[in-house]
């Protein structure tokens, strides 16, 4: 009989913390050269940045931080102030892949999000819909 060998989770292979908190830089980086994208942001980016290294830490099987805080994370809910069309979640998903890359996230990993970031960023799309459009700010969501 042989010992299987631990998973290691997306959290680990991405880095923890440290590595996770350097890919939202890098993808804000690109966020920033590009004007699309960047006019669905609001002017300070810096909560933003917090909240999605806080989710993805959580998401990728780290510590519930994020839950915590902000409650159940309910992301389309938490995104209707911002009118995201289809080219925006298209936008957004080329620059984490580039952010990726350009971490050196092992391509199988990248594929492994992607599988779940991809309809996750679609579901987000809501510019043609009629939702409330006032911002939740920190409000914990049940």
């Amino acid at each position: 009989m042989t010992d299987a060998a631990p998973s290691v989770s997306l959290f680990d292979r991405f880095g923890r913390r440290e590595g996770i908190s350097a890919l939202v830089e890098e993808f804000y980086r690109r966020v920033e050269a590009d004007p699309p994208i960047r006019a669905v942001y609001p002017d300070d980016l810096e909560p933003g940045k917090q909240k999605l290294k806080l989710f993805l830490e959580q998401w990728l099987g780290g510590e519930p931080v994020y839950s915590e805080r902000y409650g159940h994370p309910r992301l389309r809910r938490r995104h209707f102030p911002f009118v995201i069309d289809e080219r925006a979640a298209g936008l957004w998903l080329k620059h984490m892949r580039q952010a990726m890359d350009a971490r050196g996230i092992a391509a199988e990993d990248a594929s492994a999000v992607f599988e779940r970031l991809a309809p996750l960023a679609r579901h987000m799309v809501n510019a043609n819909e009629d939702v409330p459009r006032e911002p939740l700010g920190d409000a914990r969501l049940q």
